[in-house]
């Protein structure tokens, strides 16, 4: 048994709460090496996080609603993905970061019809990707396209979302980095002005 003062209690006590607070701050990034968890922890307390994303994806992307996405889309899809089934819908939901914890869905729907089995595919990315660089976009979309052909995530998931977009783990740490700055601020790029 090791008995402690009460100085050391209450200094294991805040240690504890800074950890806690740290790893619910870094919640995204949590399984990244603690060498990266700590730069970015880092930039937090310096208050540089959202300059280190701007400098670094200073543009974001013009794809605004559900139809230019879906052009986006199948642009990829037509690209890298030819021979897989077609997609249905493709939209920007407001719904699924909050309902999810997730960034994008995709989903298909199996229904008979005439006395055969169809299924329609459907690609949903987060609304919050609305507002975002361009590579952000074009990750997710890489990883929901990836899902129509590998629905686990496996060696041969990672190896066709590398394909699709060779930088593909770089910008999902990233992006990853982005949701964290997102949780703490609010924002990282200004939101466009409507006319």
């Amino acid at each position: 048994l090791h008995v402690r003062s009460r100085r050391q209690r209450q200094m294991c006590i805040r240690d504890s709460i800074m950890s806690a607070n740290m790893s619910s701050r870094l919640q995204y990034i949590s399984h990244y090496p603690e060498r990266l968890q700590q730069q970015i922890q880092q930039m937090i307390d310096d208050n540089a996080l959202g300059d280190w994303l701007r400098t670094r994806y200073p543009a974001t992307h013009s794809v605004a609603n559900d139809n230019d996405l879906r052009e986006y889309v199948m642009g990829l899809k037509n690209q890298y993905m030819k021979k897989t089934q077609p997609l249905s819908k493709v939209i920007y939901d407001q719904k699924i970061h909050i309902v999810n914890h997730a960034l994008g869905l995709h989903s298909y729907v199996s229904r008979v019809q005439g006395g055969k089995l169809k299924s329609k595919n459907e690609l949903r990315v987060s609304s919050l990707f609305k507002n975002t660089p361009e590579p952000f976009l074009n990750m997710i979309v890489v990883h929901e396209l990836a899902h129509l052909k590998e629905k686990e995530h496996n060696k041969a998931f990672y190896k066709l979302c590398q394909h699709m977009l060779p930088d593909y783990h770089q910008i999902e740490f990233d992006v990853r980095v982005y949701l964290t700055e997102l949780e703490l601020t609010g924002h990282v790029y200004q939101m466009p002005k409507e006319a």
